[in-house]
């Protein structure tokens, strides 16, 4: 695996770990972060990764804190590094020496009804109301929202098709009356300025025959936010937080929530009980369940 970028010049260690993942399905962009960290891995080397020792990997991690890479990117190389020792080299005793960092779940940022209200109405244009709708209203990832095609509409049923979500996992999103009617008037402007192909992207860019990239998607909801005035920090998936939590307040089964959401597991679906301020203050105090001292008026609960 040489520091070469160029197509041309792929070693044969780099086609080998390719061909790992691509038969194992991994997406274009896992298989990109992983070529980067491993490719990373060599550059501090000074050599090929596949002469790697495990005080080299101690060695590299030490690097990578004092040079003060965050845990997310520390245990993203992580994950690179044991496939291509795992898989790829055959050597799972080099990487059992990788370790990984834990670090404090941030609560994620939710906005408010009306925020949304005033972040929609603020997006440049039909084409990203609808988009940052669907982030919203079909509680979508953004990679998830720009990879919709106009067939994934399915007004009989009311659903959103979602091909390949976060696992390469195929499943059903909710389609609501007002989502649908955000998703009409886009189809409407989209069909007059004929960027919406036959069988085609549902949110095209700027070329109609490739998608919207989530990084237009991402400026155009931080413009829109703002516009809005929302001095809370917003991005595409803000709105996926933001749709969880409200259907949490309104006491949607959490169960329910994590099919909508696409969750492998309950737990990641249950952070948003933290956020949720309706649910908090439906729980009632144990202090406000104490029998009040001999002699004192219990307090009204009006």
């Amino acid at each position: 695996m040489t520091s070469d970028t160029s197509p041309e010049r792929v070693s044969p260690l780099r086609a080998r770990m390719i061909e790992d993942m691509t038969v194992r399905g991994f997406s274009e962009k896992t298989r990109n972060d992983y070529i980067r960290n491993v490719r990373a891995f060599a550059a501090f080397l000074g050599r090929s990764p596949d002469t790697a020792t495990a005080e080299d990997l101690r060695l590299f991690q030490l690097h990578q804190t004092q040079a003060g890479m965050q845990p997310p990117s520390i245990n993203s190389a992580v994950a690179a590094l044991r496939f291509f020792f795992t898989v790829t080299l055959d050597r799972p005793d080099l990487s059992r020496r990788l370790t990984t960092v834990r670090y404090p779940r941030r609560l994620p940022a939710v906005l408010s009804t009306e925020e949304v209200t005033r972040l929609l109405q603020a997006a440049p244009g039909p084409k990203y109301r609808a988009a940052l709708g669907t982030a919203y209203g079909a509680g979508l990832r953004a990679a998830e929202v720009v990879a919709l095609k106009v067939g994934d509409i399915d007004t009989e049923r009311m659903l959103l098709r979602v091909e390949r979500g976060k696992g390469r996992k195929d499943r059903h999103a909710m389609l609501s009356p007002q989502l649908l009617e955000l998703l009409r008037d886009w189809w409407r402007e989209g069909r007059r300025l004929g960027v919406l192909l036959p069988r085609g992207w549902l949110f095209p860019g700027l070329n109609p025959i490739e998608p919207l990239s989530t990084r237009q998607l991402n400026r155009a909801v931080h413009a829109a936010a703002e516009a809005a005035g929302i001095k809370k920090r917003v991005s595409p998936h803000t709105l996926r937080h933001s749709f969880a939590t409200h259907l949490l307040e309104q006491d949607t089964d959490i169960r329910v929530i994590q099919v909508l959401l696409g969750h492998a597991k309950l737990d990641t679906t249950a952070l948003y009980a933290r956020v949720a301020n309706t649910t908090i203050r439906a729980v009632v105090s144990p202090l406000d369940r104490l029998v009040p001292r001999s002699g004192e008026e219990p307090r009204s609960e009006g």
